[in-house]
């Protein structure tokens, strides 16, 4: 068995003078080098976002979808431990990188299981992943709070309960149809000395989100009047 891990932020399209990727794994008390468990990413250069959410591309966005996948390493890590990406941001070709997310945004993380294997390209195909984590802005004083601003990794529990096997890791962000950013960072994971758990609900991906959902098409800095509050997009979060 294997599965994919993917975090979501969501922002306004209005900014855009800041992208990102996320090429390093963080597992077992260490931040990896770029690319090493992380699939590459078509952006891996640009760091510019994918905006279709139905493309098949949306799922990890690699940089070959038939190679990309046998050229990464798969990391091994315990059920019930903490893992993470780090995000890495270029100002522009002639300035340093700074690694903090400059958009606020809402994070998701998804798992799958699938097969043959992590480093395949079949991987994550089917009606499969599921949610494991997320982080959504508070609604406060007429605004929306948002957890992303100033940090520059997101790091979250494997459920103890999943199945032991073989997994992926992807980050994204957005707006308006059409004009809403995902960034995304697919990890090959293997699980070890994990339960019996049966996650739910299932959902693909692409399939998991329309463009149109509540939490996705919303304007953070315009908000509508008597707005009740941030809806996450997606499934509920499987707990393990």
């Amino acid at each position: 068995m294997k599965a994919f891990l993917a975090a979501l932020a969501l922002v306004s399209a209005q900014i855009a003078a800041a992208h990102y990727t996320l090429p390093d794994l963080i597992a077992n008390g260490t931040t990896f080098a770029d690319w090493v468990y992380v699939r590459t990413t078509q952006n891996h250069y640009s760091n510019a976002p994918i905006t279709d959410v139905n493309s098949t591309e949306f799922r990890c966005y690699e940089l070959d979808m038939n190679a990309t996948p046998g050229e990464t390493q798969i990391a091994t890590v315990e059920a019930g431990s903490t893992i993470g990406f780090k995000a890495v941001r270029s100002l522009s070709q002639s300035s340093p990188v700074d690694n903090t997310f400059y958009h606020p945004g809402y994070f998701s993380a998804y798992m799958s299981p699938a097969s043959p294997a992590a480093n395949s390209p079949e991987a994550g195909t089917g009606q499969s992943w599921f949610k494991i984590w997320e982080d959504p802005p508070v609604f406060e004083n007429g605004q929306l709070v948002f957890p992303s601003t100033s940090i520059s990794e997101i790091t979250f529990t494997i459920p103890k309960s999943l199945p032991s096997g073989q997994y992926l890791i992807a980050l994204h962000v957005a707006s308006s149809v059409g004009g809403a950013q995902f960034y995304i960072g697919c990890a090959q994971l293997n699980v070890i000395n994990g339960g019996d758990g049966k996650p739910e609900p299932l959902v693909s991906i692409p399939g998991v989100y329309t463009g149109y959902e509540p939490g996705i098409l919303i304007n953070i800095y315009d908000l509508p009047a008597n707005y009740p509050g941030y809806t996450s997009p997606g499934p509920a979060v499987w707990q393990g």
